[in-house]
């Protein structure tokens, strides 16, 4: 996420990442004896990158040298191993709402080399737009798919060369705003969600945007977020009543079919942590929450405690400068979140962390292999820490707090 004043919770999860690896820093815990499969993983820290392994070891944060830039996070990867980066400038909105100056942020993407530690600057040529944001490289990884925001607040997504020429229109302003996009497996279909029309709906198409078809809509339904079943024959998204909770808090877990024959809610209640908020009253944090598909075909998903209520509470009367808008009210908090395992086939759910003293747990991320799951912990008004266990819940530890144990955030395992 973008720090202050910028807070964007439903639209870019944005890493704060530095390029250019400095000297460990102090207060980690030991490395943990767990053999030579250890995974490593990028994490956000008081707005730094962080990157170590999921044995505890190899910590170290990252520097990014390029003037003005406010914050820069990893979005896809090359299979040579190399990184596609997004940073964005640094703005001064002066109270202005939000939905008046985020699009008009200048935006760099770029390619970064983790051994080498070199970076190049890409998407440079007939940009449409100063806003990019980059979404996936499409098989033979010579083009990729953008979505480019207007100077009038309107997105396409668009598939271009990577140094910007070329592009091809995906979608259109006057369908909706298009984010959230995942590739499947094999590369040749595309998810998305678009919101508007009037509300979030989730759409399948080719990568060039032929055969579009409607996965899942309603208008009082925020349907949010999509990944492809390892197998490929599900798109798994969350369904939001945005009517009575305008704060996102609370969803259900749902999938659907990519040519849209079928869908499945296969949680009731609103039972997934969605809008996650953290921190105390100075030192606030969020992010969309969604949930994962594991290797096995199972859904990491995040689960409410029966009546739990955050401490950081929407304002839906008030103006909107933040994105966020939300007040800290620790006296009105209670309960918590747990990590569980949900089997799309029977419905049968797997309790993986247990919230006792309740506490809040949240973005689990399981590794490529599916030995380990990542995952944010923290208890109500303070920041959270990032917790590794193995898939079935047990030897759960903790593995960072953070840049000088102030809290750390948004788990992503690099590809082996």
């Amino acid at each position: 996420m973008f720090s202050n004043p910028i807070r964007r919770r439903d639209f870019l999860e944005l890493f704060v990442l530095g390029l250019l690896p400095t000297a460990c820093r102090g207060g980690e815990l030991k490395p943990a004896r767990h053999g030579a499969h250890s995974g490593r993983f990028f994490f956000t820290s008081q707005g730094k990158t962080g990157m170590m392994k999921d044995d505890g070891s190899g910590l170290r944060y990252l520097e990014f040298d390029v003037p003005n830039q406010a914050s820069v996070q990893p979005v896809d990867f090359f299979s040579d191993g190399r990184v596609i980066l997004l940073s964005l400038e640094k703005v001064n909105p002066n109270g202005r709402p939000f939905s008046e100056y985020y699009h008009k942020t200048p935006t760099h993407i770029w390619i970064y080399d983790l051994e080498k530690g070199s970076y190049t600057e890409i998407l440079k040529e007939q940009r449409i737009a100063p806003f990019y944001a980059p979404c996936a490289i499409v098989p033979g990884e010579r083009r990729m798919i953008v979505q480019v925001i207007l100077l009038d607040g309107r997105a396409s997504l668009y598939s271009m060369d990577l140094d910007g020429t070329h592009a091809q229109q995906i979608t259109r302003p006057e369908e909706g705003f298009p984010y959230g996009l995942s590739l499947s497996p094999d590369g040749r279909r595309m998810a998305f969600h678009s919101s508007g029309h009037p509300s979030y709906r989730v759409f399948c198409c080719n990568i060039d945007g032929s055969g579009r078809v409607l996965v899942a809509g309603h208008p009082d339904h925020l349907y949010f977020g999509t990944s492809w079943s390892p197998d490929g024959t599900w798109i798994l998204y969350q369904d939001c009543a945005y009517k009575i909770d305008p704060g996102h808090d609370w969803s259900d877990i749902c999938i659907g079919r990519p040519d849209g024959s079928e869908n499945r809610v296969l949680t009731t209640g609103q039972s997934q942590w969605f809008a996650a908020a953290y921190g105390d009253g100075k030192h606030p944090g969020d992010g969309s929450n969604v949930p994962q598909w594991s290797p096995d075909g199972r859904i990491l998903y995040t689960r409410k405690l029966p009546g739990s209520q955050p401490a950081w509470q929407f304002q839906p009367q008030r103006p909107d400068t933040d994105h966020f808008n939300r007040d800290y009210k620790p006296e009105q908090a209670r309960g918590g979140t747990e990590i569980c395992l949900l089997n799309p086939k029977d419905g049968s759910v797997t309790r993986l962390t247990h919230s006792a003293p309740p506490q809040w747990d949240f973005r689990a991320r399981s590794s490529p292999s599916g030995e380990r799951i990542l995952f944010c912990r923290a208890r109500t008004g303070e920041m959270p820490a990032i917790w590794v266990m193995d898939a079935n819940g047990k030897k759960q530890r903790l593995l960072t707090r953070g840049l000088d144990g102030q809290g750390a955030d948004f788990p992503r395992w690099l590809p082996k």
